[in-house]
């Protein structure tokens, strides 16, 4: 009873007790093509919520990632008008080094996702928390692989692989053609293959008529059963994306793949600055996870990498470690991320000493 919330937010938000300033779906673009048309809606939601703001005078602000509204609402509000706090840092160790300083001349602290984070904005004197990824509490190491099989009739010692092409259409429509490749391929080799393809609704039907032509037996699951999915697996095939820290949490051993269009990469590749894409590899530092790119990701070679793994339980065991170490350095062990998020702002808006000192 000792704090009130305001603001703007979604289901589980709404399902806490927050009611939205307005509907999120009105900042939750993605692309060109849909944010152009809506940018004098997104204009006047910035203004709105700014007014809200001081209307308020809350403690904080805590914004949490879509910077194109987020940003833009924290550096209308001045220094010391109340504390300015950001959620999930912009990725200035790939590629926008100067954005590290830009974002120090608006905000009081930043909360960030990965364990390697902190130095670059601390370098530039913003005050930084590693609270760990969301994913952590997500339960993707809950799964349970024995009932998942029986449920759709999988022998207990057939080998069985999770393929994961990807949540939006786009990236599904380059990456499940050469999927299917690669698993012809594997089929060959391995007669008791059997594949799992876990979904999200806007693609399922895409998957479910791509995968009936497929050379084996496919399993096309909806969400809710995706972990139980990994929990059956012995390996993965996967695009890109958050689904490998779900993979890792889950101790998948496995190969990301991943295509984007040509005019994209070649913009990519004059700014990236990192070696790998996978964020285990981006914690450990090293490649344990083995990514095939752009003209690398190739049907041939998926293939040859996948079934090095389905073929060696030592490979296996040992991408296993690698993900358990980075699963470490990411936090499984410690607190959850809501709870590190929550006593990090606590402790910029001063209410955990207050909390503790005598009544």
């Amino acid at each position: 009873g000792r704090v009130r919330f305001a603001g703007i937010g979604g289901e589980r938000m709404a399902g806490e007790g927050l009611a939205s300033l307005f509907p999120m779906s009105d900042i939750s673009l993605f692309g060109v093509a849909e944010i152009v048309p809506k940018v004098p809606l997104i204009l006047r939601r910035i203004r709105e919520t700014v007014a809200a703001i001081r209307a308020h005078r809350p403690a904080a602000v805590v914004s949490i990632d879509v910077p194109g509204f987020a940003f833009r609402v924290q550096e209308r509000l001045r220094a010391g008008e109340t504390r300015r706090i950001h959620c999930v840092a912009p990725t200035v160790w790939a590629y926008r080094p100067g954005r590290a300083r830009t974002i120090q001349r608006f905000l009081d602290h930043l909360l960030v996702l990965l364990p390697f984070e902190p130095p670059y904005f601390e370098a530039v004197g913003l005050p930084c928390t590693f609270i760990g990824h969301p994913v952590l509490e997500e339960g993707a190491e809950k799964g349970d692989g024995p009932r998942f099989r029986d449920r759709h009739g999988i022998a207990r010692e057939a080998r069985v692989l999770a393929v994961l092409p990807g949540s939006r259409r786009g990236e599904v429509g380059r990456l499940l053609p050469i999927f299917g490749e690669a698993v012809a391929a594997l089929a060959l080799r391995f007669p008791d293959l059997r594949v799992v393809v876990p979904v999200v609704p806007v693609v399922e039907e895409t998957v479910r008529r791509a995968v009936g032509g497929w050379p084996l037996a496919v399993t096309v699951v909806a969400q809710d059963e995706k972990y139980d999915a990994f929990a059956a697996s012995d390996a993965a095939l996967a695009a890109s994306g958050t689904v490998s820290l779900e993979l890792a949490l889950a101790g998948v051993p496995m190969v990301i793949g991943y295509r984007i269009n040509a005019l994209t990469a070649l913009w990519v590749r004059l700014l990236i600055r990192v070696k790998w894409v996978t964020l285990a590899n981006l914690i450990l530092g090293r490649a344990a996870v083995p990514e095939f790119l752009q003209g690398r990701c190739r049907a041939r070679m998926l293939a040859e990498a996948v079934g090095a793994l389905l073929e060696s339980e030592e490979r296996r065991d040992a991408q296993r470690r690698d993900l358990a170490d980075a699963m470490a350095r990411l936090g499984v062990d410690g607190p959850p991320p809501s709870e590190r998020a929550a006593a990090a702002i606590l402790d910029v808006i001063g209410m955990n000493e207050r909390r503790e000192a005598p009544a």
